[in-house]
């Protein structure tokens, strides 16, 4: 290290764990220790929250086998790591229940064991479901330093840092699975600065890296000065392993800064294309899959879907598939063909019209007299979906599906069609920054052809289609959904905000109609603050805001 006499030197090992997969979390714990060790010279290495079983278990801790595993795998930490202290999270049994905890451990012993006060139990959290709070605090000498430990959400309440301050810490290290939104990075460190102020002590802020169904975890873990100032980064969407230095200066702590981690990307839409090519890539591979299968209608959704999936698994892991109905046109049918030799993916055009004659005809007797309607044009996308589950089963392909929340918030999809598939990239992406994402990765390299970010969207399913024939514009429908399913404010409020009221009224009736249909969506990358399913969970059946005749 070409660094003279620090007084402290703690490594934060910003890891992609796999959860459930706790000899191989175990693997890469030890693997961490050993480099901050000898590579590093550290004292101590912290890691994220819940480490040894990966971030969120969910209902594997109601598994008892699972804590003789986990007590394994301390016990490996004891018996092959010396000379460097390890903070790694950890679900604790005990008889009064179960923790979430950090165990402190250093040269084969337990020092000491950090327990969880504040369990979050709100948006994507449901921690009381499993844990129970803790009620005392851990501060543990380690190379002279009293550091006081905390996990996650208890960085968010003033007491549980006041408390550890008060029983002699001088540094507070917070253990993290903090998962990424748009707007999560300024909140965490907003957050740091006021326990910071408050206390006026260091803190260390060690985040998980990496997807997990819905969720994807964006690491940039940081350093805080006593004085409110970040003094180091570690990098967003990557994993990292480094070496915070700390030098005493007037009884006080100072972590040295480190300049050339400072730098950060503030454009939101950098962040959440990163944290879509995360998510992929680690539920793809994650799952044991290797290559993926789109179907491309030569619009902006499977377009900015072929290139976020490009970007996670390389070109030769992934495959579209052109699936032209009498409808399609033809500048469709280019634009995909284009985009898939500029992204050098394997591509095919499979015609759907002899599948969608055939089905016709079978029905032809049941449709006897009756108009054609939306069930011909759910015909068609039913086709494509079992042209793709086909493709998918028999080549062992991942199938990613490409609608977007705007559609997925009104229902503006086929069951069985278009929402068939393994994971949907897009699910929590409204329409509007589809775009934004689209002319985004355009500037890195013009990957999708202008045409199709140009044009008026249309799901082709009828002659002279577009989307705005059944929607209110993107711009309006997306303002109002954010507002009904970000914010939850109801019709009143969004028509006092500007909104015209049959519109509003519309689009709310369509959001609480097709619940049904989310409940059997794909999942899919959250990126909002409030995203459909474990964010926003609501009753199929349900008679709140509709007026109906009920009948004894």
């Amino acid at each position: 290290m070409n660094s003279t006499n620090p007084s402290l030197c703690i490594a934060i090992a910003q890891l992609n764990l796999l959860v459930g997969d706790i000899d191989g979390n175990a693997t890469a714990i030890i693997e961490a220790a050993i480099t901050a060790r000898d590579s590093l010279e550290a004292q101590a290495i912290v890691f994220p929250e819940l480490a040894l079983c990966g971030y969120p278990p969910e209902d594997l801790l109601l598994r008892p086998g699972m804590y003789e595993r986990i007590d394994a795998a301390l016990a490996r930490l004891q018996a092959e790591v010396e000379g460097i202290a390890l903070i790694v999270g950890f679900p604790e049994k005990t008889a009064a229940g179960i923790y979430n905890a950090a165990a402190v451990i250093r040269d084969g012993e337990r020092l000491g064991v950090a327990r969880k006060r504040h369990l979050p139990n709100y948006s994507v959290f449901d921690e009381k479901r499993y844990f129970i709070p803790a009620d005392e605090d851990c501060v543990i000498d380690i190379h002279g330093v009293n550091i006081g430990i905390s996990i996650c959400e208890d960085i968010w309440y003033p007491e549980p840092a006041a408390q550890l301050c008060a029983n002699g810490a001088q540094l507070i290290v917070n253990l993290n699975a903090s998962p990424f939104h748009k707007d999560k990075r300024a909140e965490r460190e907003n957050i740091i600065q006021q326990r910071v102020a408050e206390n006026n002590l260091p803190i260390v802020y060690a985040n998980l890296i990496g997807g997990q169904d819905e969720l994807v975890f964006d690491g940039a873990s940081f350093v805080m000065s006593a004085d409110g100032q970040i003094r180091q980064r570690l990098p967003d969407f990557k994993t990292d392993l480094a070496a915070v230095l700390f030098d005493e200066q007037d009884g006080q702590l100072q972590p040295r800064s480190q300049p050339q981690s400072l730098a950060q990307e503030n454009d939101q839409n950098v962040r959440i294309y990163q944290a879509l090519v995360l998510g992929v890539r680690d539920f793809v591979r994650k799952n044991g899959f290797q290559q993926v299968v789109i179907g491309l209608s030569g619009g902006i959704d499977s377009a900015l879907t072929l290139a976020v999936a490009v970007d996670a698994l390389g070109a030769e892991n992934v495959e579209g598939v052109m699936m032209p109905s009498r409808y399609t046109a033809d500048m469709s049918v280019e634009d995909a063909a284009e985009q898939a030799r500029t992204m050098r993916v394997e591509h095919h055009v499979l015609p759907i019209e002899p599948a969608f004659n055939s089905f016709l005809d079978i029905l032809k007797d049941e449709f006897a007299g009756r108009p054609v309607d939306t069930t011909e044009e759910n015909i068609q996308a039913r086709c494509r979906g079992v042209l793709l589950m086909a493709i998918s089963n028999k080549k062992g392909k991942m199938l990613l599906t490409t609608g977007n929340k705007s559609e997925m918030a009104v229902g503006y999809a086929t069951l069985y069609g278009d929402m068939a598939g393994g994971y949907d990239v897009l699910k929590d992406v409204p329409k509007t920054r589809v775009y934004q994402l689209a002319r985004y990765r355009n500037r890195i390299a013009p990957v999708i052809p202008q045409r199709v970010i140009d044009r008026p969207p249309s799901a082709e399913l009828a002659p002279d289609q577009k989307d705005s024939d059944s929607l209110p514009d993107y711009d309006i429908l997306d303002a109002i959904l954010e507002r009904y399913v970000e914010q939850d404010e109801g019709l009143e409020d969004i028509v006092a905000a500007g909104f015209e009221r049959e519109t509003v009224a519309r689009v709310l009736r369509l959001v609480d109609l097709n619940e049904y249909k989310r409940r059997q969506a794909a999942p899919g990358i959250r990126i909002s603050p409030r995203a459909f399913g474990r964010d926003r969970r609501y009753p199929i059946t349900s008679g709140y805001g509709r007026r109906r005749k009920v009948e004894n």
